[in-house]
């Protein structure tokens, strides 16, 4: 059985390191420095980070610098997101040395340039795919971005190589991820999914070991490390089986 990739997230509004709840910034939890969280996810054994500009999603300006600031400070794989959505935003994001760059809303309103992006970068894209049932999220989860199930065929027809599947009704509220749905996914595409959304419990993360042969490949870990559910180095040894 393959092991799960554990990304533990660093979502940063106006410089700091904060939480949403189902993607709502009027609730939020501020968790301070994003550099001081990285350096610690790194001290406990992380080998990668999921970095959310959610200025950026939500079209309120930019982390520009200080999420460059943490991908130079740490030496694992960064996944980077948010407002990035065109070529300049890609250029720009990939300048910092990210392993791999996370797509959103571009992806789901402009065919052609994702296309082009996939072709030309590969591996480094991964595609963001939110939902609420069926039903895509855009624009910072504000608006309606189609069927998902009509997206993943026309993306897998571009050749993408990963999705990053959130469950927007389980985001932030620790109360567990949608199992199903990442069931009927991966019945549906043999695109690597990392999942997103809903993780309370190390029994949460068992379970989604049980998913890797089935294409879960990692998942995003944000509130529940925070609020102390469990700490990163017992999700790690749970990835690994211990």
């Amino acid at each position: 059985m393959k092991i799960l990739d554990i990304l533990p997230a660093i979502d940063v509004k106006e410089g700091s390191a904060i939480r949403l709840v189902q993607g709502e910034l009027d609730k939020q939890s501020k968790y301070g420095n994003p550099l001081e969280i990285a350096a610690e996810f790194v001290a406990a054994g992380a080998s990668w980070i999921h970095l959310v500009d959610l200025d950026a999603a939500f079209g309120l300006g930019n982390n520009f610098e200080v999420l460059a600031s943490v991908i130079k400070s740490v030496d694992i794989k960064i996944e980077l997101s948010g407002g990035i959505r065109d070529d300049e935003s890609l250029e720009r994001a990939l300048s910092t040395g990210c392993t791999r760059i996370n797509l959103g809303t571009a992806a789901l309103e402009q065919e052609e340039w994702t296309e082009s992006v996939i072709k030309k970068h590969g591996d480094k894209i991964a595609v963001g795919l939110d939902v609420r049932g069926r039903e895509l999220s855009a624009r910072g989860w504000t608006k309606s971005g189609g069927d998902l199930f009509e997206a993943i065929t026309r993306l897998f027809k571009a050749g993408h190589a990963r999705y990053v599947l959130t469950d927007i009704t389980r985001d932030g509220t620790l109360t567990g991820p949608n199992l199903e749905l990442l069931k009927e996914v991966t019945s549906f595409t043999k695109t690597p999914i990392v999942a997103s959304g809903g993780i309370s419990s190390l029994t949460d993360v068992k379970a989604l070991t049980q998913l890797t042969n089935q294409g879960v490949e990692g998942v995003i870990i944000g509130k529940a490390l925070y609020a102390g559910a469990f700490t990163l180095a017992q999700v790690l040894a749970t990835a690994r089986g211990e």
